[in-house]
């Protein structure tokens, strides 16, 4: 190493061989015989001064430091600038842009078609003649689970044999083509393709509590819309777009815009909302004698229709223009070992835990408690707004409702259970339930003493019960996109890996179903057994209740467990944290030491070369000093010279003494 380091500074210091010197060499290493040839040669070589060499700081330490040293150096150096040439646009790639902003203008346009489709279908079977509110559990369990479970299989099918492209084409052209053939043939043709006639002679059979199953019959086209709204929901959004997104995203991606999408959602919600006001209310402008909601339903599925072009247009755009090789991230994902658990283990899973049986409570009371009055408030609704211009109108108010409150919402969320903790947070959900429920049945049950003072306020008790109702699903859902959904998924962290494995498989195959399930069933035995919606009410306003304290009673029973863990897991972060803090303290201690030690002994080192290869070279004019062109190891040791090495004083052909 000291004989590398002193060559090194000979190459800095030495005039670079000329012409004549490399003849000299030719004529000295053949012995020609030429004339006087020593004579030019020790005139031809200025015998450098030694001083500079004994200067510290001429001698380049750094490129010849240990690999240990050498990696620690560069990680005290800052990186380079790696993507200083890589386009940006208000500080994001302009390679992310292109995915993202698609991405973007594809989940508006789906959300924008969901809010309008979903409107439509309640308008549709609730307004229908001979139909009512009470077609929607039986329509939810009977007729919108089973088609949404073959559908599934088909998407399953059509997986194997089909490319994503062609995959996602073969599933949203269906849906598009239904909706503009039902507004511009099915609708028109309802009175010739229903079976009024049957569906009556059904009825006097069977009598008035079969309302709702009959009525399945009667508008089976309308039906049909509403099954297709409510899988447009579920496949093109969950599956379609979502699977797109994660295909050609990264991680990073997803962490930073995905939140994004979710505040986009409620702003297509806010606008599609007034969309389908706007439509609703063509009605007024019409002559007498017009078909005033065939008109706006036209209107509104020409919208899906072309947005439905427009995401596939999107879609075609960037497979064809953006996606390529290097945009798409290439990960090898592991799949997961989630149990598959049956429903005799699930239950077992549930049964052994109060944690997860106080967690399975707040899925399942979710569950019920929202279909349990949406249906009894639908029923209202239409009996304030029978036509359905009337109806569709106001559920543009409702969404545009929903979607500025949950907008709120999300933005207050955090705060929320920052500030106040986890029991706070998740109690407002089903406070919100409570409170709005209590005022909802008590106006339909104990509305009539209320009429004087209702009219005094230019509303009747049916309105104002229809506005409650409103402000109880536009609160409850805005909560629990925002507050319940979080808290849930937080209620997992602190157990420990084998149960919030099983205990989350446990939840997924039992309570989700039954909870999604469970109000439209109890919902189903009430109208079979007191003949009518209105005749349950009453009933159905104690089972919300008593599922609503229970919820409550849950919550206060899964904060006092979650909190000690909580607080029990955060103290072991900040544990872990420490230690490695301190670890990594003592590492980089370690290290320097070694560092400072390892360059003190190789100044030493060079220190004590620097003198014996001055003497050589001044004792030893005619060969001088070889460089050997070697490395140095980790120990500061010098690597024995080859024999035979290239001089770095031209014009001798130098050996390394022995």
């Amino acid at each position: 190493m000291e004989s590398g380091l002193v060559a090194g500074h000979l190459r800095l210091r030495l005039p670079l061989p000329t012409a004549r010197h490399h003849n000299h060499h030719h004529l000295l290493r053949h012995r020609h015989p030429v004339a006087a040839p020593a004579a030019p040669l020790r005139l031809s070589l200025p015998r450098p001064t030694p001083t500079p060499l004994r200067l510290p700081a001429a001698l380049p330490l750094r490129p010849y430091l240990p690999p240990l040293r050498a990696s620690a150096a560069a990680a005290a150096s800052p990186a380079p600038a790696e993507d200083a040439s890589v386009p940006k646009f208000l500080g994001v790639e302009t390679k992310t842009l292109k995915k993202i902003v698609p991405l973007g203008l594809m989940f508006f346009c789906i959300l924008f078609n969901y809010t309008i489709l979903r409107d439509t279908k309640d308008v549709l079977v609730v307004t229908a003649k001979g139909s009512s509110a009470e077609i929607i559990p039986f329509l939810k369990t009977w007729v919108n689970l089973p088609m949404a479970v073959g559908f599934m299989l088909l998407y399953t099918k059509l997986a194997d044999v089909l490319s994503k492209e062609a995959l996602f084409y073969a599933v949203i052209f269906p849906f598009i083509a239904f909706f503009g053939a039902f507004a511009y043939v099915l609708y028109p043709m309802r009175d010739a393709i229903h079976p009024t006639a049957l569906a009556d002679r059904l009825l006097a059979s069977l009598g008035p509590s079969f309302l709702g199953p009959v009525a399945i019959l009667r508008v089976w086209s309308f039906c049909l819309f509403y099954v297709m709204a409510e899988l447009w929901g579920s496949v093109v959004i969950s599956v379609l777009f979502w699977g797109f997104a994660n295909q050609i995203t990264t991680v990073e991606e997803a962490k930073e815009f995905y939140p994004l999408f979710g505040l986009g959602a409620n702003i297509a919600l806010i606008f599609s909302g007034r969309t389908v006001k706007y439509f609703s209310n063509m009605r007024k402008n019409l002559g007498p004698g017009v078909d005033g909601w065939a008109i706006s339903l036209k209107a509104m599925m020409s919208i899906v229709v072309i947005l439905g072009l427009v995401i596939t247009g999107i879609y075609w755009g960037v497979n064809r223009f953006v996606i390529d090789s290097s945009s798409v991230p290439v990960v090898e994902r592991k799949k997961k070992d989630k149990p598959k658990l049956s429903l005799g283990e699930s239950m077992k899973v549930l049964l052994s835990s109060r944690y997860v049986r106080d967690l399975a409570t707040l899925v399942v009371a979710y569950g019920i408690s929202i279909n349990l009055v949406e249906v009894t408030w639908k029923s209202k609704l239409k009996a304030q707004f029978p036509s359905p211009n009337e109806y569709s109108s106001f559920m543009g108010d409702f969404s545009t409702a929903t979607g500025i409150a949950t907008f709120t919402m999300m933005l207050l969320g955090r705060m929320i259970l920052r500030k106040f903790g986890w029991g706070v947070a998740a109690t407002i959900t089903p406070a919100v339930l409570l409170l709005t429920g209590v005022g909802f049945f008590s106006l339909i049950l104990f509305g009539e003493p209320l009429t004087p003072l209702m009219t005094k306020f230019g509303m009747t008790p049916l309105l104002a019960a229809v506005y409650v109702g409103a402000m109880q699903n536009i609160f409850s859902k805005s909560a629990k996109y925002s507050l319940f959904d979080p808290c849930k998924e937080m209620a997992y962290i602190p157990l420990d890996e084998d149960m919030k494995v099983k205990g989350k498989a446990a939840i997924d195959v039992v309570c989700n179903p039954l909870g999604k399930s469970g109000g439209a069933l109890i919902q189903q035995f009430m109208i079979l057994s007191f003949g009518s919606l209105a005749n349950s009410t009453p009933y159905l306003g104690g089972i919300l209740l008593v599922i609503v304290l229970a919820w409550l009673g849950a919550v206060r029973s899964l904060d006092s467990q979650f909190s000690p863990l909580a607080k029990q897991e955060l103290e072991r972060e900040k544990m872990l944290k420490a230690k490695t803090v301190e670890t990594t303290a003592q590492v980089v201690g370690t290290g320097n030491g070694s560092l400072q030690e390892s360059l003190a002994s190789d100044t030493s080192a060079n220190g004590s070369a620097i003198k014996p290869s001055q003497e050589t070279e001044s004792t030893t004019p005619a060969n001088g000093s070889a460089d050997t062109d070697s490395t140095t190891p980790a120990n500061g040791s010098a690597i024995k010279p080859p024999q035979e090495t290239e001089s770095t004083t031209p014009g001798i052909s130098g050996h390394q003494p022995q």
